[in-house]
């Protein structure tokens, strides 16, 4: 107002009742300068990076910072990486999708696609861990067959060794006969998705997603060669370097160095009447003429219903319930 009415100071205060003191208030913060700069190469060198994993980033080299701090030096400097707004769906499960439980379990696996700078197009063989998220392969050249994707799974067999299951779409490169005898001879299951259900396959569909924006979209490729050299380094800065979310902001490598089978053998991914489930099953499948199904309510429950059991004895609890377990 002061500026544009050429008015003094006295008379701006006294027009919008505030203190002459308030007007010429100074800040006393400290500017960071330091910590800015630094942010600044970070969000340079990682063009992706959002202000959670930049936050990430700076704590690994010893900054006293928190997420909220880093937000707003983050939005003040306009550091913000625009991001395509997903338009949210309500989904649910065909069903429960059976989830890793130790490293190289279960393997993803895909193609991406992108261009040269002179126009011509390349493909990307993408291979994930799923439990550890480690990027296993990347694998560019201008046409990929099922037998070039054999040769180099069967080279990465020999650094990581076999997985139990590898998941992948019906692309003709995954159903073709050298895919077929790759897996039997190696004793690999594939796991198929339904056609159009890439979200069947989400591990290496949101691997697809960094991948692209933070390299594909990022470099320029001269050549294969240039191509494979660079993901190969972006491949290594991935495992090594890069926080993931999922593994509380660990790279996938140092969770892989420090998970432990004591920790998956104590935690429960799946709920216990799934367990239950499939127990039941195994009982019936091992023995054809199952015992005795349905049993009288006990003469000490009153209007209790009939339960389905197999044989197996009765647990009585603090209640005085009879409940049926399985044996």
């Amino acid at each position: 107002m002061q500026a544009a009415f050429a008015v003094s100071t006295r008379r701006v205060a006294g027009l919008m009742v505030l203190d002459r003191s308030t007007m010429s208030y100074r800040s006393r913060r400290d500017p960071q300068d330091a910590l800015r700069m630094r942010l600044h190469q970070l969000a340079a060198s990682r063009v992706r990076f959002g202000y959670r994993r930049l936050t990430v980033m700076l704590r690994r080299e010893g900054w006293l910072v928190n997420p909220k701090r880093i937000y707003r030096l983050y939005t003040e400097d306009g550091l913000a990486v625009r991001t395509k707004v997903r338009k949210k769906i309500a989904r649910r499960a065909r069903v429960p999708m059976q989830r890793a439980t130790r490293p190289n379990e279960k393997w993803s696996m895909d193609f991406v696609a992108a261009r040269l700078i002179d126009g011509r197009w390349f493909r990307v063989l993408t291979v994930v861990d799923q439990f550890t998220r480690e990027c296993v392969l990347l694998l560019a050249d201008s046409s990929l067959t099922g037998h070039k994707v054999a040769l180099a799974l069967s080279q990465a067999l020999v650094e990581r060794g076999a997985p139990g299951s590898i998941t992948v779409d019906n692309g003709t490169e995954f159903v073709s006969k050298a895919m077929d005898v790759w897996a039997y001879q190696h004793g690999v299951q594939l796991d198929f998705i339904r056609p159009g259900r890439p979200v069947e396959n989400s591990y290496i569909e949101s691997f697809n997603g960094r991948l692209r924006d933070e390299c594909l979209n990022v470099e320029v490729f001269f050549t294969i060669a240039d191509v494979r050299e660079k993901l190969e380094r972006w491949r290594e800065d991935y495992n090594q370097v890069r926080p993931h979310s999922a593994l509380n902001d660990q790279s996938p490598q140092a969770f892989a160095n420090t998970w432990a089978p004591s920790a998956a053998s104590a935690s429960t991914p799946w709920p216990a009447n799934y367990t239950l489930a499939g127990a039941v099953q195994s009982a019936m499948a091992a023995n054809p003429e199952p015992g005795q199904l349905f049993v009288r309510p006990s003469a000490g429950v009153k209007g209790a219903a009939e339960k389905l059991v197999s044989e197996g004895a009765s647990i009585e609890d603090d209640s005085g319930v009879w409940r049926e377990v399985l044996t």
